[in-house]
């Protein structure tokens, strides 16, 4: 059985992600594709666009067969802990084959040499790294020069090292590399519109794109051409029920949050350093929403995203505790299923006889076939999904969707 995995956020599902699952497909001759998809909250520290479930539907209407959630604590994480989180949830499947992603470069053997150089950290890289930091290079361009000087390979490709996919591609290969597993690597030369690129004038643009365009006040109907249908009618469904969420839709909550525990500090949160925590203390009455907050904070080594990412690890009550109990559970103890097509039952049949992790489709049945700490570490993803569903449900005197009721996407 050949078994595709795709690790992925699609926010929202476009012709680009539709592209690459069929590429995927076709290169790989797989007969079935299994979606390692972020919850309700992306990795650069913000709101999905859509809940979880609509994306997972998304994703199964436009040819993925099995949808599992990525935990919150890696999906929120940074680059290196997202791809760890992502990768050990497929690997631990037994079932997957194939980890296919997107590159700028589409270059798998040279993305796979850098990830090897980074993942086995030789002395004389270390050595390295450590001079060019101390003549006081940021960390990423410390690491590209270290690699540029010690492998003549490279020479020709600082752009593999600027380019948001290719980063997290290594990212990717570091964590098979690190686990030793037997996943091939497969990756898909990105078309059409870069990751960073805010037009919409292409057929393949980037979820920016359609995301920045919906904020501006365009219709879901005026972004059809660059969706496809099946993705395009759930984003104009569940858009005309619910109002689209930003950053600043909880911006109270973490408001709230940062006034309760100002005393104590944030430094036991995941990524805030102490630095952070006391410009967070010292600054907070200059606080009047979640955005302009992360303006605020940020500083030449703090990037905007990097803040946003804090302050939802702060306002999900994501701690560096968090990330240590998850790392020595091997990064994931279970797979929460969001949705699956009826004719993957082959699929589903072989993770349960093959995988390391149990499978949850039932939220009620979670506790009991789930240990103390992998269960929770699933309560956190329960309450991730509170918290958002909370902010959609505000000011409309509907109660919120609830985790426990909210059905599987089964098609």
């Amino acid at each position: 059985m050949q078994v595709n995995g795709i690790i992925a956020e699609y926010n929202p599902f476009h012709n680009g992600h539709k592209y690459q699952l069929e590429e995927a497909r076709r290169r790989t001759c797989a007969g079935y594709t299994i979606i390692a998809m972020s919850g309700n909250f992306v990795q650069r520290g913000a709101p999905a666009l859509l809940d979880k479930h609509s994306r997972a539907e998304m994703a199964l209407r436009c040819g993925a067969d099995l949808v599992l959630e990525l935990p919150t604590l890696y999906a929120s994480s940074s680059a290196e802990y997202f791809a760890s989180g992502a990768v050990a949830l497929l690997d631990k499947l037994g079932v997957v084959t194939h980890l296919c992603f997107g590159s700028e470069c589409g270059d798998v053997t040279l993305l796979t040499q850098i990830a090897n150089i980074l993942a086995d950290e030789p002395a004389e890289y270390s050595a390295a790294l450590k001079r060019f930091m101390q003549q006081g290079y940021s960390y990423p361009n410390a690491r590209v020069n270290a690699l540029m000087q010690l492998y003549p390979f490279l020479e020709g490709h600082w752009q593999v090292f600027s380019s948001p996919n290719n980063i997290l591609a290594i990212e990717y290969l570091k964590a098979l590399h690190r686990r030793k597993c037997t996943i091939q690597p497969v990756t898909t030369k990105r078309t059409g519109a870069g990751y960073h690129d805010r037009q919409t004038d292409k057929e393949i643009c980037s979820a920016l794109a359609l995301r920045q365009a919906l904020y501006a006040g365009s219709a879901p109907s005026q972004l059809c051409y660059h969706m496809p249908a099946e993705a395009g009618q759930i984003l104009a469904d569940r858009l005309s029920r619910n109002r689209l969420l930003r950053l600043n839709n909880f911006s109270s909550m973490l408001h709230y949050k940062l006034l309760l525990e100002r005393d104590h500090g944030f430094q036991d949160y995941l990524d805030v350093s102490a630095d952070l925590s006391a410009r967070i203390q010292n600054r907070l009455g200059e606080y009047t929403n979640f955005d302009s907050f992360c303006d605020v904070l940020k500083t030449k080594e703090m990037t905007y995203n990097r803040i946003s990412r804090c302050l939802l690890h702060i306002l999900l009550d994501i701690t560096k505790a968090d990330m240590d109990m998850g790392r020595a559970m091997d990064y994931v103890p279970y797979a929460r299923i969001l949705g699956f097509r009826k004719g993957s039952e082959p699929l589903l049949s072989a993770i349960k006889e093959k995988s390391s992790i149990p499978l949850v489709s039932k939220l009620a049945d979670a506790e009991d076939l789930l240990d103390p700490t992998a269960y929770a570490m699933l309560r956190q993803d329960v309450l991730a999904g509170e918290i958002y569903q909370a902010a959609v449900s505000a000011g409309t005197e509907r109660p919120s969707a609830n985790e426990y009721t909210t059905p599987l996407a089964i098609l």
